[in-house]
């Protein structure tokens, strides 16, 4: 039996993220983006008339957070599920999000199929959410760390490198011999394609990694 087909609303002030959200659900066949709104006022509006099953909602709109909108959508339709979709895990309104009813947080690098996913199981009820920024910075920064094949380990002292620490220090803290940093950092150099340290710390900020 085929799953009932889900109405999405895709709310965000960027038309390529709009249009690259639509593709990407709209290859699924079990939904249907319903409709689009650039801002917190059109979003509130559309719901009302739309009425569509899950809104996947920006969290910084040109009028409005998303608290406020959810707020507004939800005098209107008091059921309707939010996915929060975000490149700011760490802002302040996100708990406050959260707390005036949102469903899900996505981070707007997620692959597809985790996107697809959470709508899934949001709209048959599920609450998708991880209980604080700190969790989905951690979360953003394995999927990072995995795109550029870095370790846990390299991660940290590259870390400690930005901070301007030597491999003694680096050793002396982690509990490392001097050679074992300074073989970790060869490596983490080869797999960002720097030749030295300054190099690799532009890399790595580039990546969003640092």
């Amino acid at each position: 039996m085929s799953e009932p087909t889900v109405r999405v609303l895709v709310v965000d002030d960027h038309p390529i993220v709009r249009d690259g959200v639509a593709l990407a659900l709209g290859n699924t066949s079990w939904i249907t983006v319903s409709g689009y709104a650039s801002s917190g006022r059109a979003a509130i509006s559309e719901v009302e008339r739309l009425k569509p099953d899950v809104v996947l909602l920006d969290l910084r709109l040109p009028d409005m957070l998303a608290p406020e909108v959810i707020r507004g959508m939800r005098t209107h339709v008091p059921g309707v599920k939010v996915v929060i979709f975000t490149a700011f895990p760490d802002h302040a309104a996100l708990q406050e999000a959260l707390d005036a009813g949102a469903h899900a947080v996505v981070v707007k690098d997620a692959d597809r199929s985790d996107l697809v996913d959470v709508v899934r199981r949001v709209h048959a009820g599920e609450r998708v959410v991880r209980t604080s920024p700190e969790d989905l910075l951690n979360a953003l920064l394995t999927k990072r760390l995995k795109d550029s094949g870095l370790t846990r380990r390299e991660y940290e002292i590259l870390r400690r490198v930005a901070m301007g620490e030597t491999n003694p220090e680096i050793a002396d803290v982690l509990g490392l011999t001097r050679n074992t940093v300074k073989t970790y950092l060869q490596r983490t150099l080869e797999k960002l394609g720097a030749r030295n340290r300054v190099e690799a710390l532009a890399r790595a900020s580039e990546r969003g990694i640092l």
